[in-house]
Formats: C-alpha cells, sequence, structure tokens
C-alpha cells in the first residue's frame, strides 16, 4: 500500500517550524574544493554534525522522499563535496556545519561509508555528533508505524550459527543462536559480547534526546490510520505516532512474520542481557557503530556522540488474519508508513540537532545529557 502524498497543513507546517535551523551568524569555513578526497588537506571542514541516512529512493530533491531527501532541503546542505571512495557525495551547509551522508543500504556500505568519512582528511570531526536517522521496520506489540524510536542498544542479527528450521531437534524452538553456545537451549555458556553483536548507545545522550523529543507531536494521516486500526489486539500498534525508547536489531536478511517478530524480541533479550526491547528492525546501525568504535580509538570521531533514531515505515509482522507471506509482499510494492516515517525523522531529528547548534559553545566540548 502506497501511502497517500498528502499531510494536513498544520502539520507540515508544524515540521518545517521544528526543523527550521537556528539562526546564526555565518563561520569562515576553509575552501576545501582544492583538495582530493581522501587527500592531505591544509585547512578541514569542521563539521558539527554528521546526519546519516542510509538510502534515498531515487532523486535527491523533488520526487518521492526517502531517508536523505527532507535533510537535504530543508537543512539547507547545499554545498556537494565529491565523495568517490563511497556510495553517495555528500553535502554540506557551510553556516550550520551539518554534514549530510548517504552511507548505501546494507552492514558492509555502512562500515564502509562511515569509515571513508572518518578517515577523509579533508573533514574535522573530532567534535561532531552523529545522528543514525532512518526507516525501520517497528514491532507492532511496542509501537505504530510513523513512531519515532530512539536506540539505546544496537543489536547485530547476522553474526550466529544457523540450521535450517526442517532440521533442527525437536526441543529447539529456533534454528539460529548465538555462535558460542552449543543451541538455543544452552543457559550455562557465559554471555560473550566481545564479537561485535551488541552496541550500547551513550546512555545520557539517548536520554537527553529522548526527553528533549517525546512530546513532539508525528505526522499522521488516515492511510496509515486505516492501516494501524488492522492489529486487533495490539494497542501500541494502533495509537497514533508517537516517541519512544527501544531498540534496533540490524540484520542483512529482510525478515518478516510474528515467529521472527519473537526471535528477535528473544536476540535482544538476550544480547542486551534483558536490558533492552526490540523495537524497530533495520539494516545498517551495527556496522556504523563499528566503524565508530574505530574511529573512536585514533581520535578521528567521538563515539559518544552517536545517536540512532529509526521510525517505523512498515509493521515486522501482519495483523491478525492476514499470513506473513502476503503482508510482505504487499508491503514491498510500498510501505505503508514510508511517508510518515521519514517525516517524523527529520521531525524529531532536527530538534536534536538544533539543540545541539545552539548550545554549541557548550556541546562542543561537553555532551548534553
Amino acid at each position: 500500500m502506497i501511502l497517500s502524498k498528502t499531510f494536513p497543513v498544520l502539520l507540515a507546517a508544524a515540521a518545517l517550524a521544528l526543523g527550521a535551523a537556528p539562526t546564526l551568524a555565518a563561520p569562515a569555513v576553509p575552501d576545501i574544493s582544492a583538495c582530493q578526497p581522501g587527500k592531505p588537506c591544509a585547512a578541514p571542514l569542521p563539521v558539527k554534525v554528521v546526519v546519516v541516512s542510509l538510502f534515498e529512493i531515487g532523486k535527491d530533491e523533488g520526487d518521492t522522499a526517502g531517508e536523505f531527501q527532507l535533510w537535504k532541503e530543508r537543512a539547507h546542505l547545499t554545498q556537494r563535496i565529491p565523495f568517490p571512495q563511497s556510495f553517495h557525495d555528500l553535502y554540506y551547509n557551510p553556516e550550520t556545519q551539518v554534514l549530510g551522508m548517504v552511507t548505501g543500504v546494507g552492514t558492509a556500505r555502512s562500515t564502509a561509508a562511515t569509515m571513508a568519512l572518518g578517515l577523509d582528511p579533508r573533514f574535522d570531526l573530532s567534535k561532531a555528533y552523529w545522528l543514525v536517522a532512518g526507516i525501520a521496520g517497528i514491532d507492532p506489540q511496542d509501537a505504530s508505524i510513523g513512531s519515532a524510536a530512539w536506540a539505546r542498544y544496537v543489536v547485530d542479527g547476522d553474526l550466529a550459527h544457523e540450521i535450517d528450521a526442517r532440521e533442527i531437534p525437536k526441543d529447539w524452538k529456533s534454528g539460529y543462536f548465538p555462535r558460542h553456545l552449543k543451541g538455543p537451549n544452552d543457559t550455562t555458556t557465559p554471555i560473550d559480547t566481545s564479537g561485535g553483536e551488541v552496541y550500547q548507545i551513550n546512555p545520557r545522550l539517548v536520554g537527553w534526546a529522548f526527553n528533549l523529543t517525546r512530546d513532539v507531536k508525528l505526522p499522521d494521516s488516515d492511510a496509515i490510520r486505516t492501516e494501524r486500526m488492522r492489529f486487533t489486539g495490539y494497542p501500541n500498534a494502533q495509537k497514533p505516532p508517537f516517541v519512544l525508547e527501544g531498540e534496533t536489531l540490524s540484520a542483512m536478511t529482510f525478515w518478516h512474520g510474528k515467529l521472527l517478530t519473537d526471535w528477535a524480541n528473544d536476540w535482544v533479550h538476550y544480547w542486551t542481557q534483558g536490558k533492552g526491547e526490540f523495537v524497530t528492525s533495520a539494516m545498517e546501525d551495527t556496522g556504523v557503530l563499528q566503524a565508530m568504535t574505530y574511529l573512536d580509538r585514533i581520535g578521528r570521531a567521538q563515539k559518544d556522540r552517536v545517536l540512532v533514531l529509526r521510525a517505523g515505515s512498515n509493521y515486522t509482522m501482519p495483523p491478525p488474519g492476514v499470513d506473513a507471506a502476503s503482508y510482505l509482499l504487499r508491503e514491498n510494492e510500498g510501505y505503508a508508513g514510508l511517508e510518515a516515517s521519514v517525516e517524523s525523522l527529520y521531525v524529531v531529528g532536527s530538534k536534536v540537532v538544533n539543540a545541539w547548534l545552539k548550545n554549541w559553545d557548550t556541546y562542543k566540548d561537553t555532551p548534553p545529557e
């Protein structure tokens, strides 16, 4: 189902108002046009905020918006910077010093893009905050499409052992289990998080961002209202879009269904040792966090200045009475909550970005909490 292209005028106006860039005196920034990508640059470009999008649907402006388009247009990311060592050129606002990047879909591209930017001498990212803002599947047990979740943990869903479900022992709930365990029923082997299976986001920064945005009114429409009301028995799925805290599971396979949603909840519960709640499914976030971990070690970026915001474009399982295959194939024709989710990403994310910029004299050295 493709969402209607019309939102109420008042909501659109509110979104723009919330996202309006603060009035700042334009700082002098160096001209890096003569600097070659990846080569030494005498005066690197200062960056206060990196907005990390993962994909764009078509053009960067003027057509159906993916994750990047609203940021480019509304945050006035007008200066194009060649970035041939990655998926997509960069865009920069020299007045606000906000940099926008599009990594490309999947963990491999997000890892490579983040490392490529972090190691590029043309940019000074030493004080930069990073906002990863992307659409996601959303668990109807926790929230509705259009809702936006700040991740406290990012969990990897790919690093595992797997046996086809048709060949697993009868007492196994799943054929998919952590690599260091002897099977899904193994409860005695100590948890080992050294392999990159879980990343905790700076809890103080997440708490600050959530408190700042928890009451932001998110866009709604008749189309997504109709879709969410199909989820009888799931009260959170039937609510108008809202802001919450909740974990994201990154996996390269686009999975779907009630049984896999149950698996995702168990998987996140295991890797966060009961501290996390699975809310959104995505692909790229563990790649970004792994790259940031390495960049932090050499002082090229600060991993404690990263936030991950995911907004629900579709549910991770079908409504009651609908089989998973039919619902997945229908959603692949156009996510029910696509327009709402990209709007929510901007409305919520820009409030945080604007707070960083407005209070830069403080936040450049001391992260908010």
